[in-house]
Parts: structure tokens; sequence; C-alpha cells
């Protein structure tokens, strides 16, 4: 209480000073209304000023607020657009499933349309990763095409994805022939230009020139016979003296895949079944035979 009033004596002259101004302009406000006029309209500028910074200063407290708002608004639509755009994909599949035509070669097939999402092109060994696994019906061993030709063969299955053995890997053969012939031979890549491969074990009768289609010689149940592959370019030397190969332009665009198709084959199981009743009896006919 002491310090108190030892302030107040101390500052007596500023409190006496501040008084006598507050009566000033109180009577100076008071007596002239343009003194008034001036009063008022000072008063009314100085507590603008003071609502304009008080309402910055709150709105710049809650911006974290409102950060927060936004990026939980944000996720939001983000959730909306990505299931917009699984509904148009099952939309573009049905449709695509729905329009596709099936000639005789192909009855027996059905496909699963799948989305790459992981490719490449210039490793030695290039795969392919689809957004369609078991979950979808795929399975091992299935063939996959695009809208040009043979893109690749399924080789490992997950429950909604699948690795893909591109037509770009030395360890994929394709059994192809010439349009319009019975010679068939193997479709190989050389690990080199991602746009050409080889056509193997040709026999050497085969007539072939440049310009002519490869296509897929239908010897197995994993792709439908007739399937374009590629275009001959030139011939690419000889094996030996019965076979030669012919360099073959492929028709699809591997550094473009986006949308393809797993081949499903209704005689596949049944195919698999009689080679492996095949293999069998070669087993028991080499064993009777030493």
């Amino acid at each position: 209480m002491h310090e108190l009033i030892t302030f107040f004596a101390r500052n007596s002259k500023w409190f006496v000073f501040a008084v006598y101004v507050v009566l000033s302009l109180m009577l100076l406000s008071g007596g002239d209304p343009y003194h008034r006029h001036i009063y008022l309209t000072s008063a009314n500028s100085v507590t603008a000023s003071v609502y304009d910074f008080s309402n910055n200063a709150t709105g710049y407290f809650n911006l974290r607020e409102r950060n927060s708002d936004l990026n939980r608004r944000n996720a939001e639509l983000q959730s909306e657009v990505l299931a917009l755009r699984q509904q148009l994909e099952v939309m573009a599949e049905k449709i695509y499933t729905d329009t596709m035509v099936m000639d005789s070669g192909m009855q027996p097939f059905r496909f699963i349309v799948a989305n790459v999402i992981n490719n490449s092109i210039a490793r030695p060994f290039n795969y392919i990763t689809l957004n369609k696994g078991t979950l979808d019906g795929v399975k091992p061993e299935m063939g996959v095409i695009d809208a040009s030709g043979v893109v690749g063969i399924v080789s490992v299955v997950g429950p909604r994805s699948a690795r893909v053995i591109s037509l770009l890997n030395p360890h994929f053969r394709l059994s192809c022939k010439l349009k319009g012939t019975d010679n068939f031979g193997s479709l190989v890549w050389d690990g080199r230009d991602p746009e050409v491969a080889q056509l193997e074990e040709l026999p050497r009768h085969t007539v072939s020139r440049a310009g002519d289609t490869v296509v897929t010689s239908g010897y197995s149940s994993v792709f439908p016979p007739g399937l374009p592959v590629g275009i001959v370019m030139d011939e690419a030397g000889s094996d030996h003296g019965d076979f030669f190969s012919l360099k073959v332009r492929l028709l699809s665009d591997f550094s473009a895949l986006n949308n393809v198709q797993v081949v499903v084959s209704d005689m596949s199981a049944e195919v698999k079944s009689l080679e492996a009743g095949e293999a069998e009896d070669e087993e028991r006919a080499k064993k009777a035979f030493n």
C-alpha cells in the first residue's frame, strides 16, 4: 500500500495533466458543434483502426484451425474424386466387354480388362504390373494383350495385382507364324530395340517378304490364334541350314501401355490336364524301354 501511494505521489503531475487534457477535450467538444464533429470523426477513425487490428489479429490466430478445416475438406474431395474415377473405370471396362467383337477363333476365350500401373522397357528383363489379381479372376500363365497385339504372360498374382513377363523379356518365347501360312517359329526379344523382336526357327522353305504380318499360331491355350504381333522387316540371318530368322517390328507400343486385356481360356485346364497326361505317358514309355 505504501508503494502504491509513493507511485501516485511521484507521478501526480502526469495524472493532473491527463485530467486537464480530458476536461479540455470535453469542454471543447461540448461547446462548439464543429469541434464536436472533429472529435467524433477522430474517435470513429481510431475505433475503426482498433477494430481492424483486432480482427486481423483474431484471423491470424485462427489460421491453424482454418487450415485444418481446408485440409479435411481437400481430403474428402480427393476421396470423392478417387471413388468417381474407380466408378468410371468399372463402367469403361463393362462397356468394353459388352462391345468386344469376338470372331470364331476367340469363342473359347474371355477377357479381363486391366490397367498397367508399372512397366519397364529399358532393362535386360522387363516386367509389367497390372491392377487386377486373383480377386478379379487373374491367374498365372494367362496371356495379356492390348488393342494392337500381344503384350506378355502373367507370372505372379496377388489378390489385387499381377506381375506380367513382358514380350520384351528374353525368358518369354511366343509361338507365331506368318499370316496365311502354317509355318511357325518362336518370337523372342534379343534385348536391344524395344520395338523389334526376332521370329526364330522358321523352316527354310518358308516364303516371306517385308511387310508380312506375324500372328499367334494358336498352338497353346494361352493366346487365341491369329492375334497380330508384328510386321516383318527383313531376314535376320540363319540359325543353321534348315532354319532361318526374321526381324519383326512389334505392333504394340510398350512405351505407352495403358489398358490391356488378360486372356482367360475356357479350355486351359483341359489342355494342361491332357499335356500333363502326355508327359506321364512319355515317362512310363521311357521306363518300359529301359
